[in-house]
């Protein structure tokens, strides 16, 4: 995983945390981040020659000397500053090596405990040096650097209290504190990345659905148009003939209209396609006078899938447009629905005219290809090829299988 925001930027508010006051605006920065460490060191240091500059002022009370007093508060600087900057310096060296972020992290930590161990012995130089200006001092007003051996429950004592200064002094004065900002920022951000992954995704779903509902409206009047217009036709061939196909096509739009509304979305079954697409080839076999046959097969089991609304109606009508309607004599058509694995196959098949030049690239057959890229992108297919039998055309759809036993 990589870092995914950069160093010298502020903080977005989501992630921000504090760093308002004048003293802490460094917070705005990312942890270990150049700016970060800038802000983060004038502040500490500020404060830190203010501390030295008291120590050196006792101490040259003590020692009745200025220069022994200047001298110390020059070494406390030194000291205190190292302990406070030198393992936050390190890790943001680190961390501006944009290594893969658990590389990073580890060596980030390993950075602030070197600069802790660097800044002991730092300490340790300082305080020898400082005892060595102030010797002379004492000695000449009459005091003891070396106190009488206290005993071994005072030892005990005076070594847990080191200790824990230790700790704390080192701990968190030295980078501890700032470890544990820079991991709580790095979980800010994953919690903010992953609202704006949330957030984006309801977008993408939601401009899908609405393009799914201009797709879906292009089709229906399409379907309807087409065969009204197959009505009017016939009025003028045979009247009787036209009558009865028009009681069938009313007592079609009756049952089939409402569905196509419900249907709409994700609500849409297998089962409820295939008896729309039933319901219009009986619609065609009147109206045709006969000629035509068709057959719909598929489990129960699979009836109960998920499945697009508005595109098997639209490859039968296309089957019969394009395939049985040019070719005299008898027609017939298949509806075939399969599990293979995981995905859901459905077959148009007509035994009709063939594929013909532009058949493809149709209006109907592009809202197909455009709802099955909307709804699924590249786990749908949609195929258009000679039948097997050798006559006719075979449209095939293929979608991810849902949740069915």
């Amino acid at each position: 995983m990589e870092r995914n925001y950069p160093l010298r930027q502020k903080l977005p508010a989501e992630v921000l945390v504090g760093g308002n006051a004048v003293w802490s605006r460094y917070r705005q920065y990312p942890v270990f981040g150049l700016r970060w460490l800038l802000g983060r060191s004038l502040l500490f240091c500020g404060v830190i020659a203010v501390v030295a500059a008291f120590i050196g002022m006792g101490t040259g009370v003590v020692a009745q000397d200025v220069g022994v007093a200047v001298k110390v508060a020059i070494t406390e600087f030194i000291v205190f500053s190292s302990m406070a900057t030198l393992g936050p310096a390190l890790a943001t060296a680190v961390r501006h090596r944009a290594w893969p972020l658990s590389r990073e992290r580890k060596a980030v930590v390993i950075a602030v405990l070197i600069g802790m161990v660097l800044s002991f012995f730092i300490d340790r130089l300082g305080s020898s040096y400082i005892e060595q200006l102030i010797k002379p001092g004492l000695e000449a007003a009459g005091l003891s650097m070396n106190p009488p051996t206290p005993p071994p429950w005072v030892k005990a004592i005076g070594l847990a209290i080191n200790v824990a200064a230790l700790v704390v002094i080192y701990g968190l004065f030295g980078g501890g504190l700032a470890l544990r900002a820079y991991f709580s920022e790095h979980r800010r951000w994953d919690e903010h990345h992953h609202v704006r992954e949330l957030n984006a995704l309801e977008s993408r779903v939601h401009e899908a659905d609405l393009r799914l509902g201009v797709l879906q409206a292009q089709v229906e009047p399409h379907f309807l148009f087409n065969t009204l217009a197959s009505v009017r036709a016939l009025v003028r061939q045979d009247p009787a003939q036209a009558e009865a196909t028009l009681d069938a096509l009313v007592d079609f739009l009756r049952a089939t209209i409402p569905k196509l509304r419900e249907d709409r979305g994700l609500h849409a079954t297998l089962g409820q396609q295939l008896a729309l697409c039933s319901s219009y080839l009986a619609l065609m076999q009147v109206r045709m006078g006969g000629r035509l046959t068709y057959d719909v097969r598929a489990d129960e089991v699979l009836r109960a899938a998920p499945f697009p609304p508005s595109l098997l109606i639209t490859l039968v009508e296309n089957a019969i447009k394009h395939g049985i309607e040019p070719r005299p004599g008898p027609g017939r058509i298949e509806i075939d629905a399969v599990r293979d694995g995981d995905t859901l196959r459905v077959q148009v098949r007509d035994d009709g005219a063939g594929l013909q030049p532009g058949l493809s690239t149709g209006v109907g057959l592009a809202n197909v290809r455009e709802q099955l890229a909307a709804r699924y992108g590249a786990r749908a297919a949609f195929v258009l090829s000679p039948a097997a039998e050798g006559r006719g055309v075979c449209a095939e759809i293929r979608v991810p299988l849902g949740s069915v036993a």
